[in-house]
């Protein structure tokens, strides 16, 4: 299984209007600065808040660079069985480099 979903392969879901739970992994402070929507929980917190995502669509994580969501996307699977949760590769960054370059995260 692929555990990554790319910039363009992310944005044409959007684009589409595909059913998805997008998940914010990054601190509050940090989503206040540059943001895609979602649902914000930060990373120390989602093994602890993994009920509130959803099974029945594709969830979507994201943090900055894509490491982050990454490590939790990887832990999810492996240890408590999601099929259906993503890494956006490169994460913020990526997307302000491929998509959106007006947003400023810092």
């Amino acid at each position: 299984m692929d555990i990554e979903i790319s910039i363009a392969e992310y944005r044409a879901m959007r684009e589409r209007g595909m059913d998805h739970q997008l998940i914010d992994l990054r601190e509050p402070y940090e989503a206040e600065r540059c943001t895609l929507g979602g649902i914000l929980i930060p990373m120390g917190d989602i093994l602890d808040r993994r009920s509130e995502l959803r099974r029945d669509v594709p969830v979507i994580m994201h943090c900055k660079s894509g490491n982050r969501a990454g490590a939790v996307v990887q832990a999810l699977t492996q240890r408590y069985g999601f099929t259906n949760v993503r890494n956006l590769r490169g994460g913020m960054e990526a997307w302000r480099e491929t998509v959106d370059q007006s947003i400023n995260c810092e």
